[in-house]
């Protein structure tokens, strides 16, 4: 049986520490919850993506955040419209505490996905990834920046194609590219507008797909592209041909063996009058055991342990195998997860499950103990704008220490912000 902790809601969440009030009846102090709003100002403030696949927002420290800011969050960056890359204090003992010191701009980024930040696994105290697009040929690229050196220590670009970071191995040593240009195209909210796409035209081009790139030499192979998907695709029994592929989410496995990803045509924003196509996929990180149609599993499905996805299906939290191309068991219930198709990330220690998800015009959080069953609910936070090609999902993301997640949400006067939940 589910055991709950009731915390009481607050209606304003202002700049400082919020202490949330809770009737813990199992007296298991990790679930009193504290909020705390580290950004302010008249800057919107966010990190963007998901917290899957360990993309957590902190260094290897823990005494810095990375962050985005921009003056708007009503529409999509246009072409001269850059965001600040920026860091949080977040040492207490600093005095600088949650000052937000700026490093650089970038060109390519978009509000539901931010820049693809990353800490460098192999470096991850002081150097990060970001996307960027050049300003005159529009071409997108990977920046790795050093945060000791102040300066971009390497770009990654690729000629005419906009390549840019999709998801860095937990384990360090490589990065997967994917066109955030062709995304532009045919899934607005997810690309980066005013890119430059060589693709376009062709629906399966065997140029484009999911790129390795070794983060060292910064050399380049193609792991599949949208030629081989579409053949494989059709050989199972889905429509693909003469359609328009892309990609969305591409989701390295906590070992770094395995990656994760849809392929997608005909689908919201590219409406091609066939039935979309949304098809879930896995590969090995060498480029073997590429296999499509997996079960789908809804929401931003989340890595767990091995070959384990956690996602949503038939109004339930769910955990699906993709060797064994099954669900093998459930999390929590519909009390706990009234939407499990939200946004949802497990702690790095694998102990602890949060699930974001919007209601009513406010994001909610269901904070779940895998182990003892028991769970809580967060205050609610206002979500903001929500409409057609622009978004901001409700994505917790862990710290390293499984005792935090930082989200965002309007604050008192209508700017997003970004907020530290504190077990």
């Amino acid at each position: 049986m589910n055991r709950r902790f009731f915390i009481k809601n607050t209606s304003k969440l202002a700049l400082g520490t919020v202490v949330i009030p809770s009737t813990n009846l199992f007296n298991r102090s990790r679930f009193n919850i504290t909020v705390n709003q580290i950004t302010g100002g008249k800057n919107h403030h966010f990190f963007g993506y998901i917290g899957q696949s360990l993309t957590i927002p902190w260094n290897y420290n823990g005494d810095k955040i990375l962050c985005m800011s921009s003056p708007f969050h009503d529409h999509l960056p246009g072409t001269n419209e850059a965001a600040t890359i920026a860091i949080i204090d977040s040492n207490v003992k600093s005095g600088e505490f949650n000052k937000i010191k700026k490093l650089d701009e970038s060109l390519g980024w978009n509000h539901q996905q931010g820049t693809m930040f990353y800490w460098n696994p192999d470096a991850s105290q002081d150097q990060f990834f970001f996307n960027d697009r050049d300003p005159k040929t529009g071409v997108v690229f990977t920046v790795c920046y050093d945060v000791n050196k102040r300066k971009r220590v390497k770009e990654y670009r690729y000629g005419h194609r906009s390549f840019g970071n999709s998801g860095v191995c937990p384990l360090g040593k490589s990065f997967l590219g994917i066109n955030y240009a062709r995304m532009a195209r045919l899934r607005p909210v997810t690309g980066y507008k005013d890119a430059t796409d060589w693709t376009t035209g062709v629906n399966a081009p065997k140029d484009d797909g999911i790129i390795h790139v070794d983060i060292k030499t910064g050399e380049k192979k193609m792991l599949v592209s949208f030629e081989q998907m579409a053949a494989k695709l059709e050989k199972n029994g889905f429509q693909a041909k003469g359609r328009n592929l892309y990609i969305n989410h591409t989701l390295w496995n906590r070992t770094g063996e395995w990656i994760y990803f849809f392929v997608r045509a005909g689908w919201k924003s590219d409406k091609d009058g066939k039935e979309a196509l949304n098809t879930a996929c896995s590969i090995k990180a060498d480029g073997t055991n590429f296999t499509v149609g997996h079960s789908h599993i809804g929401g931003h499905p989340e890595w767990g342990n091995g070959t384990e996805i956690i996602g949503s299906q038939n109004g339930r939290q769910v955990v699906y195998d993709i060797l064994s191309k099954e669900i093998v068991r459930t999390i929590g219930d519909e009390v706990s997860f009234p939407d499990p198709s939200g946004d949802v990330s497990l702690s790095p220690d694998s102990q602890l499950f949060v699930n974001g998800y919007s209601l009513n015009g406010k994001n909610h959080y269901t904070i779940f103990d895998l182990n003892s069953k028991e769970w809580a609910n967060t205050p609610e936070f206002n979500t903001g704008v929500y409409k057609k090609d622009l978004r901001i999902d409700p994505a917790p993301r862990w710290n390293r220490e499984s005792n935090q997640i930082l989200v965002s949400g309007l604050d008192e006067n209508g700017f997003r912000q970004l907020f530290v939940i504190s077990l």
